[in-house]
């Protein structure tokens, strides 16, 4: 696959897929790229909607321009922990937050998200997430109401009495167990208007249907995210198939 960053020609490749509403894997294989390039592109030049392949490499050029002349922290920029590479490090973050707002969430809530994931410490406060994201604190404050909303940060209390936001493996089973709950919500709901509507009748069967679907997703996540929940405290040595339990009732 071709390395470096996309050319112009590229993107008009991209801009006449997207025109003939071409999945990002197909228009990717097109260009020899791999897909999450493709999708970071669009995503951060407006989306499938909105992309322009002449604005999308303008931007992109504004962009490597402000990071060549950007000023340094100090008298000299800290080096990354752990010898990492700057560069390769700010490629994945853009990388994940790409896939988190392809997944539904907002931008500075996926950027937010993204910071705490790729932190070692897995916790920061909001004055040191506004200062690495560059947002105002206010940006912050709605983006952290919005994750925990959606039981993905936790915040603790600091030896300063100041909230640090946190993610955990345990969070990610706590995530899992909310949107299983959720979907218990729409069963209910679904169920109230088969009385409402007359059992017998097309819309109630449809609705019961809905709800029998959902009865067993929300079921089956339950029951998979307990079998399944040593994994998130398993190391990277330990493969996740040998560390999930095995469902009781199938024989091994």
């Amino acid at each position: 696959m071709p390395g470096g960053r996309l050319t112009q020609q590229e993107r008009q490749q991209i801009a006449l897929g997207l025109a003939d509403s071409l999945p990002y894997a197909e228009i990717a294989r097109g260009l020899g790229r791999p897909t999450s390039t493709v999708t970071r592109e669009v995503m951060r030049n407006g989306g499938p909607t909105a992309y322009r392949a002449n604005l999308a490499h303008r931007a992109t050029e504004r962009r490597a321009h402000r990071r060549r002349t950007a000023p340094s922290r100090g008298p000299e920029a800290a080096p990354l922990a752990h010898g990492r590479d700057a560069e390769a490090v700010a490629e994945y973050e853009e990388t994940f937050t790409t896939v988190l707002m392809g997944s539904g969430m907002p931008k500075i809530p996926a950027r937010v998200l993204t910071c705490l994931f790729t932190s070692d410490a897995g916790s920061l406060t909001a004055s040191e997430l506004a200062q690495r994201l560059q947002v105002s604190p206010a940006s912050i404050s709605k983006a952290i109401t919005f994750l925990e909303s959606q039981s993905l940060v936790r915040r603790e209390r600091d030896e300063g009495r100041r909230d640090r936001y946190v993610v955990d493996n345990e969070l990610f089973y706590q995530a899992t167990i909310a949107s299983a709950r959720a979907n218990d919500e729409v069963v209910r709901t679904a169920r109230q208007g088969v009385a409402v509507l007359g059992r017998d009748t097309p819309a109630a069967v449809r609705l019961e249907n809905v709800a029998r679907f959902l009865d067993f997703i929300s079921e089956s996540i339950t029951r998979a995210a307990e079998q399944a929940r040593e994994v998130l405290h398993s190391g990277l040595g330990t493969d996740s198939r040998e560390t999930a339990p095995k469902d009781a009732g199938h024989d091994g």
